[in-house]
């Protein structure tokens, strides 16, 4: 570069103006054909150049030289992209109509594919996963729906992650996020709870008297076969109601004891 410079302004330094003329144009050729070539990739970022239109390679991070004006660098990113799927109008298998939305999450695995198999990779994506999502949900029931969204995101999912491997898209969640029902099945489906709790309660009050049963036929055999423990529950039962300090004591008296004065009565009745 010194001896060029030598050799535009001469030895004596004599006619350096004119010979000026002509490097100045090709410093700056220079300088345009460096800033057009160079290109920084950031680590999750791939560059997917094509040469005269056709594909060449596909650039990994950091800085790279293209040829300017003849490759063409497109920047593909590799991170994870999370999109909002707006409530769908979704009528389900048992002919109830629900609003749902759901977020998608997916990510650029093969940036060549990405590029060259589909124009605008995040809208068919994007577009693939809302009609998954009304198709879906539309084969499944409301029990379903509200009870099983796990299985229901995993076969979402599965399914759009399918539909999206040829355009190198890994599709990595699909999460219903809300259900939306109606004012007037809200009320339908509260009336239907209260009433499978009353059914609940009364199986088990009914359960519970039918084991009650059992066991007071239990003792009631017990006392038929031991006289004496009739004295007994007998003499228990007034000393648990004379604990309370009640002022008026009912017991009972044994039928044996006031028979004698039965069958006195109805001889003179008949006399």
């Amino acid at each position: 570069m010194w001896n060029l410079w030598q050799f535009a302004v001469g030895s004596n330094g004599s006619g350096g103006a004119s010979s000026m003329l002509w490097i100045i144009p090709v410093v700056v050729v220079v300088l345009i054909l460096i800033v057009n070539s160079i290109r920084i990739l950031k680590e999750y970022e791939r560059g997917v150049v094509l040469r005269f239109g056709r594909f060449h390679v596909v650039k990994m991070p950091g800085i790279r030289l293209i040829l300017p004006w003849i490759d063409k660098m497109t920047k593909m990113p590799l991170r994870i992209i999370t999109k909002d799927i707006p409530a769908q109008e979704v009528i389900t298998r048992d002919t109830v109509s629900v609003k749902v939305n759901a977020v998608l999450y997916f990510r650029v695995v093969d940036p060549k594919k990405a590029f060259l198999e589909v124009e605008e990779y995040i809208q068919a994506t994007f577009q693939i996963a809302q009609t998954t999502l009304r198709s879906v949900l539309g084969q499944a029931e409301l029990d379903d729906l509200l009870a099983e969204r796990d299985k229901l995101n995993d076969e979402i999912q599965r399914i759009v992650d399918s539909l999206t491997e040829p355009w190198g898209v890994k599709v990595t969640a699909v999460e219903i996020k809300d259900v939306e029902l109606t004012e007037q099945l809200t009320r339908a489906m509260a009336k239907v709870a209260e009433a499978e709790r009353e059914r609940r309660a009364k199986v088990i009050h009914a359960e519970g008297e039918a084991q009650a049963s059992e066991k007071l036929a239990e003792a009631a055999h017990v006392l038929a076969t031991e006289p004496t423990s009739i004295q007994l529950r007998y003499l228990q039962t007034l000393t648990e109601i004379a604990v309370e300090k009640n002022s008026t004591i009912l017991f009972p008296l044994p039928i044996e004891l006031i028979r004698p004065i039965v069958d006195l009565m109805n001889k003179k009745e008949k006399n």
